[in-house]
């Protein structure tokens, strides 16, 4: 059974499938950059991963917010972030990011690892790292640097589906799948979005949509 509060109607501009694959990817990044970061006109915002299933959300929506938005991602997958409304774009697999990304107000970090302590380098004073997937915990050297840390855990939330759904309807927020197989080749799923080569989300079909 599924709650009311819980859900939110499918724009007419969104197929069933591209309406799949926004809510938990959507909801993620809405959470961490509006509930939590609160980001807004003249935000600074650094998105690793900017060309994946959450990340290319992100993108847009801090773009919708007025903020100003930096997203780190190989270089076959610029072109992309760059319709996605990035004002930069950094190719993590030629420079370190922290060497030429100026300091910003909030990290997005979608990576993990090393990526995420070396975030904090590039976080201006009482700046606020997100750390998605959970992993290295870098709160207490970011308390020592004058930084904040706050991890994320998506829940249920029928306003900011509504939210989702405004922007996408008006033609703001695009949902970007790059593949759509059969729930009977979800191991094959894994392995191209592990593959790293996937932009925006893969979605598995359970049943046939007319």
């Amino acid at each position: 059974m599924v709650r009311s509060r819980q859900v939110a109607r499918k724009p007419a501009s969104l197929s069933h499938v591209e309406a799949a694959a926004l809510p938990l990817a959507g909801l993620t990044a809405w959470q961490s950059l509006v509930d939590t970061a609160q980001v807004g006109p003249g935000t600074r915002v650094l998105i690793h991963a900017a060309a994946g299933g959450v990340g290319h959300l992100a993108v847009q929506i801090a773009k919708a917010r007025g903020a100003y938005v930096i997203g780190t991602a190989g270089s076959a997958k610029h072109d992309f972030v760059r319709s996605l409304g990035a004002d930069e774009v950094i190719d993590y697999t030629a420079v370190a990011f922290e060497d030429v990304v100026e300091p910003v107000d909030v990290v997005l970090d979608l990576v993990g690892g090393e990526t995420r302590r070396r975030s904090l380098e590039v976080l201006a004073e009482g700046g606020l790292l997100i750390p998605l997937p959970r992993g290295l915990d870098v709160s207490q050297e970011a308390a020592g640097r004058g930084l904040r840390v706050a991890p994320v855990i998506v829940e249920p939330d029928y306003r900011g589906l509504e939210h989702l759904a405004e922007l996408a309807g008006s033609g703001r927020l695009k949902v970007s799948v790059s593949r759509e197989l059969p729930l009977a080749q979800a191991a094959e799923a894994h392995r191209y979005i592990d593959g790293g080569g996937a932009t925006g989300k893969t979605v598995l079909t359970v049943i046939a949509l007319s």
